[in-house]
């Protein structure tokens, strides 16, 4: 345990700082899994003293907690940006699609695959079973999905969108280890898989 007499002397703001030591945390973790997360490893990556990240995060549970707890927060912000696409996509067909939305998030999943965040967040994921202290934070970055695909459900017309909107978000998941598994980044497969079960959704 470090001892902590005070804040760390940089002039940069603290919220920039903690920042950019949790964007480093996910970098370290996507190179070299949780066993690779020090704090000298993970001070180097964000450019920063040793003594101003103990400071931030006494604890690496702490530093692993917010790095997850940061993920969730910016794939909020993301996924708003695609629930922007979705609207325009069905916006510009006329009326709500089923086929168009499922496209969309093809295309968007495509666009986004093998990044090193995606691989940080499966591993902050399979660490929480080892360690309860995340248990919470896993389980806000997986109901951020799972609102964002109820509203999408809802926009289509699918009944009790909440009902289904973790199968959806667990098969996006599922196909989303695949291509990091297999190296295979392609999406293709979404958008009928998608389809499959929406329309399993609407009964038909």
């Amino acid at each position: 345990m470090h001892h902590i007499s005070g804040p760390p002397t940089s002039t940069a703001p603290a919220a920039d700082t903690r920042a950019r030591i949790l964007h480093a945390t996910l970098r370290v973790i996507a190179a070299g899994g949780i066993g690779a997360v020090s704090n000298r490893r993970v001070a180097a990556e964000a450019g920063v003293a040793l003594g101003s990240l103990t400071y931030h995060f006494p604890s690496q549970t702490d530093l692993l907690r917010e790095s997850l707890l940061l993920y969730a927060e910016e794939e909020v912000a993301r996924l708003q940006g695609l629930a922007l696409e979705l609207r325009s996509a069905t916006e510009a067909a006329g009326g709500p699609s089923t086929e168009q939305a499922a496209a969309v998030v093809e295309q968007v999943a495509a666009r986004d695959a093998g990044r090193p965040e995606e691989i940080a967040e499966l591993e902050l994921h399979l660490h929480a079973s080892r360690d309860p202290a995340l248990h919470d934070a896993s389980r806000r970055c997986f109901g951020a999905y799972e609102e964002f695909a109820a509203a999408v459900l809802h926009a289509l017309g699918v009944p009790e969108p909440e009902r289904h909107a973790r199968t959806v978000v667990a098969l996006l998941c599922g196909l989303g280890v695949r291509r990091l598994g297999t190296g295979e980044h392609a999406a293709a497969g979404t958008a009928d898989a998608l389809l499959t079960v929406i329309r399993g959704a609407h009964g038909g």
